[in-house]
Order: C-alpha cells, then sequence, then structure tokens
C-alpha cells in the first residue's frame, strides 16, 4: 500500500509537471500572430539561429487574453539609448506595463513598472516602481514577469529584482503586448496562464495621512496655450470630482483623455484645473505642501500665487521629475469662511500628476 500511494505521488507531480508545460505557450515570432500598432515598425527574420521579432513601437499577440499568468521572452543586448517589455492586461487605451531600460544598465531606473491611462505612460509618478539591475552586455537578456491578481513580480536573467503589490490600471484581463522604443529584438516569448484574476474583497479600508487632500474637482482636459490660463476662463467651468491614491497622488490620466497624448515628449501640452475649496471658522494662514508634473499654477481665491516647473530634464538631464509631498511649501493666507484653491496642472508626457496636503 505504501508503494502504491508513493507510486501514485510520484504520477501525480509528473503530470502537474506536463500540464504545466503544456500550458506554456511559445508565440510564433511570425507575422500572421502579431498585430503592429499604428506607426510601429516590424519585422521577423532569423539571428543568431533563432527566430526573431525586431520592433520599433508596439506589437499585440493575435487572439490572446491574459489574465494570471508568466511571460517571458529573450531581448538582445542593446547599448544605445532603447526600451523593451511586455504590455499586458490591455482595454482600450489603459494597460500596464513592464519594461527594460537596455541603457540604463546597474542605474536605479534600469527595469520600470506604470500603468498606462488613456494611452499615456506615469512612469514618473511612481519611482518606487524602478529597480537597479545589471543587464548582459553581450547575447541575449531574459525578462520574466509573474502576473497574479494584482501583483507582478518582475525577473531578469533569473533573478527577482522588482515587486509590484498593486497593479494599477484597473483591468484584470486583456490583450498582451510587447513593446520597443527606438528599436529592439525579441526571441522565445511565451505565455503560461494560470487562470483568472480577481480584485479581492473586502477592500481594505485606506487611512490617508493627517490634511492629505484626497479628492479634486477636475476641468476637461485643453490643450495648453498662456492665453488661456485666466482664473475667468475656469472658474465656472463644469468639473467632475475625483479621488486620490492613498499616498494622496492624484493621476490625472486615469480620468481625463488628453487632447493628443502617446507620442511621449513631442504630446502637445494639455491642462486641467485641480480645484478645493478650504473652510476655516477664522483668518489665518496655513502651509500648503505639494507637488506636481508638470507644470503648476496655483490660484487662491482667483489670484496667482505660484508658478513651478517640474517637467523631465527641466533643470538637467538627469532630473527625473518624480514627485514628493514634501518638495514644496506654500504659505495660504485665508479668509474667514469659504476659500478656493485652484491648481492648473500642466502636463506634456511621463505622468500627469498633483498631490497636496495642508499642514
Amino acid at each position: 500500500m505504501i508503494l502504491f500511494r508513493l507510486t501514485l505521488l510520484i504520477s501525480l507531480v509528473f503530470v502537474s509537471q506536463i500540464n504545466y508545460g503544456q500550458s506554456k505557450k511559445t508565440i510564433p515570432l511570425e507575422a500572421p500572430y502579431w498585430t503592429a500598432a499604428k506607426g510601429s515598425q516590424i519585422s521577423f527574420e532569423t539571428f543568431d539561429g533563432r527566430q526573431t521579432m525586431v520592433l520599433d513601437g508596439k506589437a499585440f499577440a493575435r487572439d490572446i487574453n491574459f489574465s494570471n499568468g508568466v511571460l517571458e521572452m529573450d531581448v538582445y543586448a542593446n547599448h544605445k539609448r532603447s526600451f523593451a517589455g511586455f504590455l499586458f492586461r490591455k482595454q482600450d487605451q489603459n494597460f500596464e506595463e513592464v519594461y527594460m531600460r537596455m541603457h540604463k544598465s546597474r542605474q536605479v531606473d534600469a527595469v520600470q513598472y506604470t500603468p498606462t491611462y488613456h494611452g499615456e505612460s506615469n512612469w514618473q509618478l511612481y519611482p518606487e516602481h524602478q529597480a537597479q539591475v545589471a543587464f548582459s552586455s553581450l547575447g541575449w537578456n531574459h525578462l520574466r514577469v509573474v502576473v497574479e491578481h494584482l501583483s507582478a513580480t518582475v525577473f531578469v536573467n533569473g533573478e527577482q529584482v522588482l515587486q509590484v503589490n498593486n497593479l494599477k490600471s484597473g483591468n484584470l484581463n486583456g490583450e498582451m503586448g510587447i513593446w520597443a522604443l527606438f528599436g529592439n529584438r525579441f526571441s522565445n516569448v511565451s505565455i503560461t496562464k494560470t487562470g483568472e484574476a480577481v480584485a479581492k474583497e473586502p477592500y481594505p479600508v485606506l487611512t490617508l495621512e493627517k490634511g492629505i487632500i484626497s479628492e479634486w474637482d477636475l476641468t476637461a482636459a485643453q490643450p495648453y496655450s498662456e492665453e488661456a490660463i485666466a482664473f475667468g476662463n475656469f472658474e465656472n467651468a463644469k468639473t467632475i470630482t475625483v479621488t486620490t491614491e492613498q499616498s494622496g497622488l492624484l493621476p490625472i490620466s486615469r480620468y481625463l483623455a488628453k487632447p493628443t497624448s502617446g507620442d511621449f515628449e513631442r504630446n502637445q501640452e494639455a491642462f486641467t484645473v485641480a480645484s478645493t475649496t478650504i473652510a476655516v471658522d477664522q483668518a489665518q494662514t496655513r502651509l500648503f505642501s505639494f507637488d506636481f508634473s508638470d507644470k503648476i499654477i496655483v490660484f487662491l481665491n482667483g489670484e496667482a500665487i505660484f508658478y513651478g516647473n517640474n517637467a523631465f530634464r527641466s533643470k538637467n538631464n538627469q532630473f527625473q521629475g518624480h514627485l514628493g509631498l514634501s518638495a514644496n511649501k506654500l504659505p495660504l493666507k485665508l479668509k474667514k469662511g469659504f476659500n478656493t484653491l485652484h491648481c492648473v496642472v500642466i502636463d506634456k508626457a511621463n505622468g500627469w500628476g498633483l498631490m497636496g496636503k495642508l499642514e
């Protein structure tokens, strides 16, 4: 009987390994299996004894829906400025991105995760989702992303380099694809499906830091011009009320689509006006701690009191433009009763964001 049970256990383990192997699907790198996004350049050729894809832009695997599972591929070493990674759970223009910045080997932002909203990347808003990685300078680098429900674990060349515990797009399934900026070569692209993702309930009750402004009223996104920024133009504009993440970060692209988007620094600048009301029982001065991306004009009760520029590379070539609540402090001279704070937030690319706190 003991021998029978041992034999059965070995058989079950062997069968489970076979089933796992069968669930792993290698996607042929041939034109019938991929759809290139508009403006992308794609070709297929044999290189280094492998079937490969050369891509600059985005390409999506045809007839594949991805929720939970494992995404894997090899990327050929590249010393020029370039990006290479996976897009997954794509619905419309919202999806998740994990990618390697091939030219950033050994630097703190060599690997990044970002949600994309309305076609706009937001890496600038999430420095906590970046990792220092040394890529192989010759041959192939292996990228593996394990996705389970709202988390993703990222491996490069067999080593875990990044853990994302809160995927942010809001999608639980969708298309899967590959992304390359400035061109990269890919091989051995595979997908392993492990079931359907669920958003676990009940959701934890999030306690925000005292003073965090957790709700803002947003106007529609408009092309930016200096002439458009006059208080009378937006004082009575129609708004929607939106909520921030627990940190107080408002990822504006989650709620608004820009007039032009998805073209990085070639985008036209756009702006929205984020407003909130501050009520006090007597005249007083309170500190407003805040940060923003890319630019801001702050109005208090109709008067412009602050102008700022936090754009990517606005201060030097290494400036990332990340956000932090302690970055700026502004004294607000509040009158008794109701006061209105209007923040004109102007953005071109890499993350449209605002965060604020009343001390």
